[in-house]
């Protein structure tokens, strides 16, 4: 098969559609604490923040922004910053935190991929940026409105391989791995649209710690959807054998190394 051929829209379309996992707004909403704690702690930041190395100057937009896990820290290295987000409660940790920070620079907007930017006020910024936020059915429409929305630079980020993903978890209650599209997906329709796009990788090693077995539970719990009570059951037998006390909480007994792909591109003059 010749790869000027392939049709890297349609094959992340389709892999989209063997997904069973569809986490809406609502999944999310429940997920906004816990996730909020763990991301704030993760190297994965400090790395993005590495390879955006932001310009005082610049207006940036934080497409799936979460609880402000870039736009917090990014808040005073930059004019000003959107973050939107599809989920209300996600907005409202972010509100709460700029708040308590009193961070002014920061608009937060509750809107999601599909909305209509313009409507709910979103103008182009000077960098748009979508870390690890790219889950959407149609690629080439995010693509092109995130390279539309940007004056200058655009940032992406998107699994390696399995990603975040553990297939021990997946082997232990039972079912297959969900393959998913990454990051080659990306590249390569960004490539047949004619953007020559650059990519860095961020490794981390992680292990994860949690403040009790109940957190354990719930945050790998949210890999699976409509979970039975026999799999729950072999979830929680497995945590039970990899969890170990550490620092006063629970450590999973191994690490994994997960990769990020950053794929970034200026804007052509």
């Amino acid at each position: 098969m010749q790869l000027p051929k392939i049709d890297w829209s349609r094959l992340w379309k389709e892999a989209r559609a063997r997904e069973k996992r569809r986490k809406g707004p609502d999944v999310w909403d429940r997920r906004a604490p816990s996730f909020a704690k763990h991301a704030s702690k993760s190297p994965y930041v400090r790395e993005f923040m590495r390879i955006l190395s932001p310009d005082p100057s610049w207006s940036v937009l934080d497409v799936g922004s979460g609880p402000g896990t870039l736009a917090i820290p990014l808040a005073d290295k930059v004019r000003e910053i959107t973050a939107i987000d599809f989920s209300g409660a996600m907005i409202e940790l972010l509100k709460k935190e700029c708040a308590c920070r009193g961070i002014k620079n920061i608009t937060a907007v509750k809107a999601s991929w599909e909305d209509d930017w313009n409507a709910v006020g979103i103008r182009p910024h000077d960098v748009a940026i979508a870390s690890r936020s790219i889950v959407v059915d149609d690629l080439e429409a995010a693509l092109l409105k995130l390279d539309g929305i940007a004056r200058k630079q655009v940032y992406i980020s998107a699994p390696v391989g399995d990603g975040p993903m553990d297939r021990r978890l997946f082997e232990a209650v039972g079912r297959d791995f969900p393959e998913r599209p990454d990051y080659i997906y990306v590249y390569n329709l960004l490539h047949q649209l004619g953007i020559l796009a650059d990519v860095t990788f961020i490794t981390l090693r992680d292990k994860k710690t949690y403040d009790s077995f109940g957190e354990a539970f719930e945050s790998n719990k949210w890999m699976f959807d409509n979970i039975t009570p026999e799999e729950e059951e072999r979830l929680e037998n497995y945590l039970k054998d990899h969890l170990a006390p550490e620092g006063g909480g629970l450590s999973m007994s191994y690490e994994r190394l997960v990769r990020w792909a950053v794929i970034s591109w200026k804007k052509q003059a």
